[in-house]
């Protein structure tokens, strides 16, 4: 099983042509994240270049590779941290949102106030717009995370994170994975993801929901639940 095809989750994302090249010759979306920072480092212009319009007035860089493109807003305060990272025409970076690469935020995707993206690959039009934390996950076009979301990364025990694969439990091999969410999911207020969900398209979280294992429709998680998926797309 190998392809772009294969691993966007069998239609999990809508990717623009200029996105896919993160998901070549993958066998699982979340083998996309030990390798952005290779990926994103060979295709953007060495050092820091910004698109017209874009002003770095007030925002503090620390990324040996940033391409901003052209239309994109960052206010001042945010802070951009490692590399590479890429923001995409029309995104927006609002005050107090923290990036720490390597970070691909797509064409009109947005990092809200006090929004936290680690190693993450926001597709076009995913928004995590107000107090968010975005670690080692990658979400589909469309995807809005509300206030207070969390994707958690990492398990209490330290041990690595598999996921619920097509009903098949996977060892990724990875010690930190967030979660994978397709295109036009919505996460109500304070939901929180356990690490290595998946969210199928067009799945609803209900807020302060606590949600794990695999999701394929409709709306999931009670208020103060776990719910756990039974991996079936």
């Amino acid at each position: 099983m190998t392809g772009v095809a294969e691993a966007l989750l069998f239609d999990i994302f809508t990717c623009a042509e200029e996105e896919l090249f993160l998901f070549e010759d993958l066998d699982y979306p979340w083998q996309a994240l030990p390798l952005l920072a290779e990926r994103l480092r060979s295709r953007l212009p060495t050092g820091i270049e910004v698109g017209e319009g874009v002003s770095l007035e007030g925002v503090f860089v620390d990324s040996p590779q940033l391409y901003v493109g052209p239309g994109a807003i960052i206010e001042p305060t945010v802070v951009i941290r490692g590399g590479p990272v890429f923001v995409g025409p029309g995104a927006h970076l609002a005050a107090g949102a923290y990036v720490r690469g390597p970070a691909y935020l797509g064409a009109g995707s947005t990092v809200g106030h006090s929004s936290e993206v680690k190693n993450s690959i926001l597709l076009h039009g995913a928004s995590a717009p107000h107090f968010n934390y975005v670690g080692d996950s990658i979400l589909g076009p469309g995807v809005n995370l509300g206030a207070g979301v969390k994707l958690g990364n990492l398990r209490l025990d330290r041990g690595p994170v598999s996921v619920l694969w097509r009903g098949v439990r996977v060892e990724t091999g990875l010690k930190k994975l967030g979660a994978l969410i397709g295109d036009g999911c919505s996460l109500g207020c304070n939901a929180v993801c356990n690490p290595g969900t998946v969210l199928y398209p067009r799945v609803h979280v209900l807020p302060c929901a606590v949600v794990g294992g695999t999701h394929s429709r409709g709306t999931v998680g009670r208020p103060q639940s776990v719910s756990r998926g039974r991996g079936e797309p």
